[in-house]
C-alpha cells in the first residue's frame, strides 16, 4: 500500500478509535449524549441506522428489552427510533415503563475526511463503523468495531 493512501487510512482508524474511547460529555445515564449532523442525507441516515441496528441485534439479541433513547432531533434520531421498532424493540425516550428492562442507547455520528463515522453505545456494548455516504445511501467502508464491558 503507497504511503500517500496509509496515512489517511490511519488517521480514519484513530478518529474511530477516538470516538469508541468515549472521550465526550456523559449524560446521567452513563452514555455520551446522542448527536447528529443535520447535514446527512436521509437515505444514508436510515442506511446507516439500519446496518447499526442490525449489528446491535446481533450483539444483543432482537427485541431483548425496551430501548430508553434520546435523540436529538436529527434526521439520524428518526431512522434509528424507526430501524430498533422494525428489529422488534419497544422504544421509550423517558423512564416510565411497566416495569420491563431498560436499556439506555445513545448514538454518536460524525464525518471525517469524507467518511462518516457511526457509533452506538449500551451500558455494556459499544459498535462502531465507519460508512461512505452520499445522498443516495450509505455503504460500510470500515470493519465493525465491537467492545463489550461487563
Amino acid at each position: 500500500m503507497r504511503t500517500d493512501r496509509l496515512i489517511p487510512r490511519l488517521v480514519a482508524v484513530a478518529v474511530v478509535a477516538a470516538l469508541l474511547a468515549g472521550c465526550q460529555t456523559l449524560g446521567a445515564d452513563g452514555l455520551v449524549a446522542s448527536s447528529a449532523p443535520p447535514e446527512i442525507s436521509g437515505p444514508a441516515a436510515s442506511a446507516i441506522a439500519g446496518d447499526m441496528v442490525s449489528r446491535l441485534a446481533e450483539h444483543a439479541g432482537p427485541g431483548t428489552g425496551t430501548i430508553l433513547l434520546k435523540p436529538d432531533g436529527s434526521p439520524f434520531g428518526g431512522e434509528l427510533e424507526a430501524a430498533l421498532k422494525a428489529w422488534g424493540y419497544a422504544v421509550v425516550s423517558d423512564q416510565k415503563t411497566d416495569g420491563e428492562k431498560l436499556i439506555p442507547l445513545a448514538y454518536v455520528i460524525d464525518s471525517y475526511d469524507g467518511q462518516v463515522l457511526a457509533r452506538l453505545s449500551t451500558g455494556s456494548l459499544d459498535l462502531g463503523r465507519a460508512y461512505t455516504a452520499t445522498s443516495a445511501g450509505a455503504t460500510p467502508a470500515s470493519p465493525l468495531s465491537v467492545m463489550q464491558g461487563g
